[in-house]
């Protein structure tokens, strides 16, 4: 299955749609602005969900970092947390409580030491998609690195094997399909992000289109 084009222009085009209009804000203040709670996990990506082999997956780092790579197994020993946060899409549903097991950021920076003047990290999915997070929004002390989902492996249409988890973002501002990290001091907006999604992503902002 290829990347699903069609989907893609839609989206570009509820972007220019609704840039700066913004939804009612929610009795619950846990649910922010123009956000629908929902039971369900809806999956959404490019068409594209690439297999996952744990003998030959890597994930690498490089930029503003010694560029090392890391297998599946590697992953799994390093320091694992587990936690329960807020899942929000920029598609206005939000799922909560959703339970997580994977490195901590903050933990994850500490082995792969980038250099102090990095700014952004770039994602990279084996699908072909990218996205930008800065160093600020990294640093709020519960970003993931996910590879659990609910007390199981994160499944294929979820983003196996990793997947980015920042709670204050949209979902769509951590990779599914993780497979590079790529760390710099300019920013450069990545796949959503240039066809008219917010270069942040705040879901308190409501920051959906820039």
């Amino acid at each position: 299955m290829g990347i699903n084009t069609e989907y893609i222009k839609a989206k570009e085009k509820v972007a220019k749609l609704f840039k700066n209009k913004h939804g009612k804000p929610n009795e619950n203040a846990r649910l922010p602005l123009g956000q629908t709670l929902t039971s369900r996990f809806p999956v959404l990506d490019l068409g594209i969900q690439p297999d996952f082999n744990p003998r030959t997956y890597k994930l690498r780092v490089y930029g503003l970092a010694e560029e090392k790579t890391f297998t599946y197994n590697d992953i799994l020993k390093m320091k694992a947390t587990e936690f329960t946060e807020d899942l929000h899409c920029v598609t206005h549903w939000s799922k909560f409580d959703v339970k997580w097991k994977g490195i901590l950021w903050k933990d994850f920076v500490k082995i792969v030491k980038p250099k102090e003047n990095w700014k952004f990290i770039i994602q990279y999915g084996l699908d072909g998609y990218t996205t930008n997070v800065s160093r600020e929004d990294l640093e709020k002390g519960n970003v993931l690195i996910a590879y659990e989902l609910e007390g199981k492996q994160i499944p294929k249409e979820h983003g196996w094997p990793l997947r980015l988890i920042i709670p204050h973002l949209y979902a769509w501002k951590g990779s599914k399909f993780l497979t590079a990290i790529k760390f710099i001091e300019k920013d450069e907006p990545g796949f959503w992000e240039v066809r008219g999604y917010h270069n942040r992503g705040n879901a308190f902002l409501e920051e959906r289109y820039g």
